[in-house]
């Protein structure tokens, strides 16, 4: 199955398809489809579940990055740093490899400890 996000005028996914690969032979197949079906002219962007193409897979909220031709979930916090390789966001200190559960704390850039139990 071939996955297609539909785009808003700002580049957010609105939402994300799904068309038989019998139709969507290829990206602008599947396009046309999707026009067709809806009958409409909004943006449809071809999106992998296994990141083969646009670095992530599409979801609800996301932006698509025409420059980068990457699907970006918006900033999680102003400090973190998008990598461009990945086209995801980065907190500025590593979260702590200690096998408990942290949570961004952006007032102290820093990771809190969220868990008093160990996992695993």
């Amino acid at each position: 199955m071939a996955h297609f996000a539909r785009l808003n005028t700002d580049n957010i996914v609105t939402e994300v398809e799904v068309v038989s690969n019998d139709v969507a032979t290829t990206e602008q197949l599947g396009i046309n489809f999707l026009k067709t079906v809806h009958k409409t002219d909004d943006t449809f962007v071809q999106t992998s579940y296994n990141n083969n193409i646009r670095k992530n897979f599409a979801g609800i909220g996301m932006t698509y990055d025409e420059g980068r031709d990457a699907f970006i979930d918006p900033q999680p916090h102003a400090s973190w740093v998008l990598n461009e390789t990945t086209c995801k966001w980065e907190a500025p200190v590593a979260e702590p490899d200690d096998g408990f559960h942290h949570q961004w704390n952006e007032s102290t850039s820093s990771w809190d400890q969220t868990d008093p139990i160990k996992l695993g």
